[in-house]
């Protein structure tokens, strides 16, 4: 992996897409990408492709919705939000990466000589 940014795993986007929606309400997909860079302190970078992937993904499992407007420098926009069944997903997607993130701990943190292992 490369030490300069970070490589995400399958379905991190989609978890990083709805946190965001759910905290910031509706947002067009520049702002949605540009949101997840500022807070992961530019260590996740996105491009259009991925991020627009993403919300086409998102949107056919009806995890999100969209509609048209007008963004804040006057054009036309597709905003999305966060619908009931994807609040209920991001809730399981998230408790899913709590338990990976603490296992991940355990593991990389291991100490030979804990619980008797021999090697």
């Amino acid at each position: 992996m490369s030490p300069e940014k970070l490589d995400l795993l399958q379905g991190t986007l989609d978890l990083m897409v709805l946190q965001t929606l759910l905290v910031m309400g509706s947002m067009h997909g520049y702002g949605i990408a540009r949101r997840i860079e500022q807070v992961s302190a530019d260590e996740v970078l996105l491009n259009q492709g991925t991020i627009y992937a993403s919300l086409v993904r998102l949107e056919q499992r009806g995890w999100i919705s969209s509609h048209w407007g007008t963004s804040d420098n006057n054009r036309k926009a597709k905003f999305y939000a966060i619908t009931a069944p994807g609040k209920r997903q991001l809730a399981a997607d998230a408790r899913y990466w709590e338990r990976l993130k603490d296992v991940m701990e355990r593991v990389l943190t291991m100490d030979k000589s804990a619980d008797g292992a021999d090697a």
